[in-house]
């Protein structure tokens, strides 16, 4: 009888309307936020990025920077390898379908992927032995990686990711949209990057790509970059993601030196640093 029950309850719920389902969604996500509180490696985590999202950004001053330095991007891989830009592309235009529908099957919100062609492309053209990626969630970025050093024929992928607290059982969804045919050797750890960079940079050697999507904060960024410093190699090419949403990007550059790049996608920028 209880699934029946649960049939006609979420039927009833359905009955009374959006507001009625909003409430249900708004009391599933309590009840996982809290059920994800009480364990002991999720909870720091969680308090940091609760107390991060309550600094001011300065947002409107990294947005009108990145727009200020932006270029294209298809410029950028064109003239870096024509050849391997047009093979990025027609990899991406085969497995964003096959993602999408992984994702409708799903039914709950991931958040977007990063610049998937762009690190395609940036595997293929700095065939890296290593590349470590902070930020997963649905693999979108994984699954570029992956598949640039399988066509490779060498390189490994070291990646570092936090659930979605707000998820029940949110471990399942992390890396969905990766095929199971690339996931040998992927090196996945799920408990944050304070706690995953102290496993993963002992292991992994030098890292020639690092692709940072992870705690979007200006503190998380800079522990993060501060964590991988010193074993990155002197070519390594770093990829930071939603770099609008303050201005650590900008800030960490300037002062750094050197040469710098800025791509829009969807609305949202990208930094890139080492071509």
């Amino acid at each position: 009888m209880a699934p029946i029950r649960r049939i006609r309850e979420s039927c009833s719920v359905m009955a009374r309307g959006p507001g009625s389902l909003a409430a249900v969604a708004r009391r599933s996500t309590f009840v996982n936020l809290a059920r994800n509180a009480l364990r002991p490696s999720y909870l720091p985590v969680m308090l940091r990025k609760i107390k991060a999202r309550l600094r001011p950004p300065n947002k409107d001053e990294a947005l009108a920077w990145a727009s200020e330095h932006a270029e294209s991007v298809e410029i950028f891989g064109e003239s870096l390898d024509p050849e391997l830009w047009a093979e990025a592309n027609h990899w991406a235009d085969g497995f964003e379908p096959q993602a999408q529908s992984i994702l409708s099957t799903i039914g709950v919100p991931l958040g977007g992927g990063g610049h998937h062609r762009l690190l395609y492309f940036l595997t293929r053209f700095t065939i890296p032995e290593t590349v470590l990626e902070t930020g997963v969630a649905a693999g979108w970025s994984s699954a570029a990686v992956l598949s640039a050093l399988s066509t490779n024929g060498s390189g490994s992928l070291w990646s570092s990711d936090f659930p979605y607290f707000r998820l029940d059982n949110p471990e399942r969804y992390v890396g969905c949209v990766v095929p199971e045919a690339l996931r040998d050797g992927w090196n996945l750890y799920l408990k944050g990057d304070r706690s995953n960079l102290a496993e993963i940079l002992p292991q992994c050697g030098a890292i020639s790509l690092f692709h940072y999507d992870s705690d979007k904060s200006y503190d998380g960024r800079t522990f993060a970059m501060d964590a991988v410093a010193s074993h990155l190699t002197p070519e390594c090419v770093i990829v930071c993601d939603d770099i609008d949403d303050n201005t650590w990007f900008r800030d960490w550059v300037l002062k750094r030196g050197g040469a710098y790049r800025v791509f829009e996608r969807g609305g949202k920028y990208v930094g890139l640093v080492g071509l």
